[in-house]
């Protein structure tokens, strides 16, 4: 069925509104450029915030497969609710016991909720999608929204100095629950047809184990699926290096007050990135080298050691959220779906486990080196991916045998 009749196209325009809202109120939250800031306030050290660091991803990385299969088998639009309501607690915690018992409670919850969120939302949006005849736009669609969200997160990071000037972190804590709050009320309003289930399946743990087996084998057995799960693993692993990145602009010679304004403006080329990508051309050696050309601007970018290396850090931060949805798109195009919640969270759980990886070399590097160089060092894993996205991603195609629509 194609997306021609009225139905159809209101439709999916109310789909593609009600998550855009979703991924807006899930990213704006004043928390993000600040919270390092934050900790590093309350008297941790770098080493002391990246354990903090992978105690979130830990969490989020022994969760990721288990919370995909549950997606497949329980509601998704709850699930999504009770995370982001998760995350509300996280940031009150942050606020009224910044020590670091606290925060790692906070980066429990989150971890929680990191793990409920990923792979849910987007297939949730695919599912519905395929439901109204519209699968060849979820591209379009999956990028709109992230440019929404990298949008609502610029405003939330130009809005966090002045808020913070007014109301210190108390301020930033407040409305960064209320974000949470109505994350949750956006997935609640989201549409979720009933999903069919082999006859063998009758719900429960039954078919929570039985989703759990298929996902996993579905990527161990076809080999384009576990190419692009594992290039849709790790752009985003390799994107955890912005967690440091108000750290690596205050390195770069920016004062305390000014890193959220350039915060800013490094989430404006990724909004900017996001923008692009139902118009970027998503061969295999277009998305390998765009890779691999963010990979030399942040080695151009980081190894500079002065204020104007930021602009090539934001170049590489816009191409790699450009190359974040489309290898993402690549995998839920690739797989066949009846557990896709389940495989986009084995390739989360590769991103998890990616991510600890950059945590730990943080962590070891800064007992030598300050961020900025360590910074420079991540472009040579990033090229490398570059190279074997080239090699491994499927060339793209029109999902479901379906003829593909202009976005």
């Amino acid at each position: 069925m194609a997306v021609g009749g009225g139905a159809d196209t209101a439709g999916v325009r109310r789909l593609g509104r009600l998550y855009a809202t979703l991924r807006g109120c899930d990213e704006g939250v004043l928390f993000f450029p600040l919270f390092t800031l934050l900790m590093a306030d309350a008297g941790l050290s770098t080493a002391e915030l990246t354990t903090l660091l992978m105690i979130w991803g830990g969490v989020a990385f022994a969760l990721e497969v288990p919370s995909g299969a549950w997606a497949d088998t329980f509601s998704r639009r709850r699930l999504l609710a009770s995370g982001a309501v998760l995350r509300g607690i996280g940031f009150a915690v942050w606020f009224l016991w910044p020590a670091y018992p606290g925060f790692a409670i906070g980066f429990v919850l989150w971890g929680v909720r990191s793990a409920i969120s990923s792979g849910t939302k987007e297939a949730l949006l695919y599912d519905e999608l395929t439901a109204l005849g519209a699968e060849s736009r979820y591209t379009a669609l999956a990028g709109r929204a992230a440019t929404v969200a990298m949008l609502t997160m610029l405003a939330a990071s130009a809005l966090a100095a002045p808020a913070f000037a007014f109301g210190g972190y108390g301020l930033i804590a407040a409305l960064s629950v209320l974000a949470c709050l109505g994350s949750a009320a956006a997935a609640l309003a989201l549409p979720e047809r009933p999903r069919v289930r082999p006859v063998r399946e009758n719900g429960g743990v039954g078919a929570y184990l039985g989703n759990l087996r298929a996902g996993i084998t579905e990527v161990r057995t076809d080999r384009r699926v576990w190419h692009a799960v594992l290039i849709a693993a790790a752009v985003p692993s390799l994107s955890a290096l912005d967690e440091y990145g108000p750290l690596l602009v205050r390195d770069l010679g920016v004062s305390t007050a000014g890193v959220p304004l350039v915060i800013a403006a490094l989430i404006a080329a990724m909004a900017l990135g996001s923008m692009l990508a139902e118009r970027w051309r998503a061969t295999p050696a277009a998305v390998g080298a765009t890779i691999a050309a963010a990979g030399v601007a942040l080695a151009v970018g980081a190894g500079a050691g002065r204020v104007w290396g930021l602009v090539p850090i934001a170049v590489c931060f816009g191409l790699l959220q450009l190359t974040r949805v489309l290898a993402e798109a690549s995998l839920q195009h690739t797989m066949s779906g009846h557990t896709r919640a389940t495989v986009l969270s084995v390739s989360g759980f590769g991103a998890e486990l990616g991510a600890l990886g950059v945590y730990a070399a943080f962590g070891a590097g800064s007992l030598w080196l300050p961020i900025a160089p360590l910074a420079a060092l991540c472009a040579v894993p990033i090229v490398l991916v570059g190279v074997l996205a080239h090699r491994w991603l499927p060339a793209p195609a029109a999902p479901g045998g379906a003829a593909a629509e202009a976005a």
